[in-house]
């Protein structure tokens, strides 16, 4: 170098250096950028956080995270301390020297996005040294690392207090860690206020996490009066900066027109952006909006997709609606098992209602046998707590063994605590009263107890009370009255009431014999299955008892009786003339 180039040189780096800002600031990146290499060249460590910053946001230059860091890392050395404040949010990110990271500018401390692969070690360091020369950002990022980082670095108390200086000096990141810091005391009016000064100033300089949990204060009304206005756009605000939690929060409000005009398609597209981020919450609404459909019909394997989704996610009210559409076959294959692992999802999540369906399956012989120790656990717990539903499966657990050797006298005990207040224990307890099962038989009471459920509604109890009335156990017989709960209990579906209904019109009880009616009851039953009501239908249709006499239709279904073992089917077709298919064999 010539002696003047020598002497002038400082003064021409300088001068670089400050044309290099004069066009950035004029949006001129490009011509700024060799001028900022000229000046860094020079040892100006202001000059090379500039380049390191254009590496990293592509500003006049390719993007290149490796060139960036390095050029930070040059300036921080030398202490420049914007380069050691940025520098260390970049290890947090997994950004930093060495790292094998995310993208720049993809995960931002205190922005509700989560890092990769954190340098909590170096990012410290460069922390510290930035935040003790008075940088803002860094005392935030030590206040972090302190109350948040891992167990041999947190101390916290150093960083409530770091948090404070940094949210004093204004700084957002600060402010919202701060708040935080002040929520753990927040029964105390002042500090409650100063907690929501502080987090309104990270708001106001758009931190979206911040943004997100202002959002939150005005949607319940704490600390500040409740406004879904002022909610939905603190949602908004925080969704567009990529809060995901936001994102549903915001899509939920437009679906419902919390605070702002209902737009449904718009708050879907908002929701499902959620879910696809890995909200559960948004991805459970959006499977419930295609399970329950609208303007058009439901689309249940779309439901189930989304579903499954929240389900990865822990969401117990996803896990029961998807095993819900397992035990139907909507959607998706029809899979008790698979139901019963998604109820126990559920009920270990605190779903209770999912403890009993779980049970239900498990009795069926579905699941995974040590969900009966679990199931049962959960049942005597809640029971014991002064739950009677729990009570009644508690007591179901031990009557039929599910998890636990069976004993009827303790499960008698539990059904009949339960039985005061649950439809379904004064069944069962009626049952065991009058099955004597752990008590002593007593066909009077049991009949009281299970005609109480019967009158409640209850199915199966109308079943059983129809058919004491009909034998006169427990109480006198009234086969009239037998023949309502029958009746009830058919139209409801139940098969052996449509076949019993059936027995009681076709004659030899105390009704108006109505063989029509008892056909038609014959029938119902037959073709969903039950043998006795496949066996009558074929006699009335041989004898034409109804009117009816169809000798072809008469012997398919004693066929089907046959087929389920009945021994009395089989002799009424030993009694028919070949098939018309057979008579021409024997010709033959």
């Amino acid at each position: 170098m010539k002696p003047l180039d020598f002497l002038l040189s400082p003064i021409s780096a300088t001068a670089s250096l400050r044309r290099a800002v004069r066009l950035t600031d004029r949006g001129d990146r490009r011509a700024a950028f060799p001028l900022l290499v000229r000046a860094a060249r020079a040892g100006i460590p202001e000059a090379e956080f500039r380049i390191g910053r254009c590496y990293l946001e592509g500003a006049g230059v390719p993007p290149s995270r490796g060139n960036g860091v390095r050029w930070l890392e040059k300036a921080a050395t030398r202490g420049y301390v914007e380069a050691q404040a940025l520098l260390a949010t970049l290890c947090l990110n997994g950004m930093g020297p060495g790292q094998t990271g995310v993208e720049p500018g993809t995960a931002v401390l205190f922005h509700g996005q989560t890092s990769a692969g954190p340098d909590f070690t170096t990012a410290m360091r460069w922390a510290r040294l930035a935040a003790e020369s008075g940088s803002a950002e860094a005392q935030a990022v030590v206040g972090y690392i302190l109350g948040s980082g891992p167990e041999n670095l947190r101390d916290q108390a150093a960083s409530d207090e770091w948090y404070r200086r940094s949210a004093e000096a204004g700084c957002p990141q600060g402010q919202l860690g701060y708040a935080l810091v002040l929520a753990r005391s927040a029964e105390d009016p002042d500090v409650q206020a100063r907690l929501i000064e502080h987090l309104r100033g990270a708001a106001d300089k758009g931190l979206a996490t911040a943004l997100f949990l202002y959002g939150m204060m005005h949607d319940r009304g704490v600390g500040v009066p409740r406004d879904p206005v002022a909610a939905g756009r603190c949602y908004q605000q925080a969704a567009a900066k990529g809060h995901v939690s936001a994102q549903a929060r915001w899509g939920f409000a437009l679906m419902r027109g919390l605070g702002v005009a209902a737009n449904p398609t718009e708050g879907e597209s908002w929701l499902r952006r959620a879910a696809l981020a890995g909200d559960p919450e948004a991805a459970a609404v959006v499977g419930d909006i295609y399970a329950k459909g609208g303007t058009l019909p439901p689309n249940y394997a779309e439901a189930a997709m989304w579903f499954r989704r929240a389900v990865d996610g822990r969401h117990k009210g996803a896990a029961r609606a998807l095993a819900m559409l397992h035990l139907t076959g909507a959607g998706v294959p029809r899979d008790q098992d698979e139901a019963a692992k998604l109820f126990r999802i559920a009920a270990q999540a605190g779903d209770t209602s999912s403890h009993a369906d779980l049970g239900n399956l498990l009795l069926k012989g579905h699941g995974d046998p040590q969900d009966s120790i679990h199931t049962r656990e959960w049942f005597e717990q809640a029971a014991e707590s002064g739950d009677l539903i729990a009570a009644f499966n508690f007591g179901v657990c031990l009557a039929e063994g599910v998890g636990i050797e069976r004993d009827d006298q303790k499960a008698a005990q539990w059904l009949r605590r339960a039985a005061d207040g649950v439809v379904n224990a004064q069944y069962w307890y009626g049952r065991m009263l009058v099955e004597g099962r752990g008590v002593e038989r007593n066909a009077e009471d049991g009949r009281a107890w299970i005609t109480r459920a019967a009158e409640i509604g209850m199915i199966e109890a109308q079943v059983m009370l129809a058919d004491m009335m009909l034998n006169g156990t427990g109480g006198p017989k009234d086969h009239a009255a037998a023949l309502v709960l029958f009746t009830k209990a058919a139209t409801a579906g139940h098969v052996g009431a449509m076949f019993a209904t059936g027995a009681l019109l076709g004659g030899g009880h105390d009704v108006p014999v109505d063989r029509v009616t008892a056909q038609t009851w014959y029938r119902a039953g037959a073709e969903r299955g039950h043998p006795y009501a496949q066996m009558m239908l074929g006699r009335f249709l041989l004898r034409n008892v109804a009117g009816e006499h169809n000798p072809a239709e008469a012997r398919i279904w004693l066929e089907r009786a046959a087929a389920q073992g009945l021994q009395d089917a089989k002799a009424d077709l030993a009694t028919l003339p070949p098939a018309p298919s057979e008579a021409v064999s024997e010709e033959v």
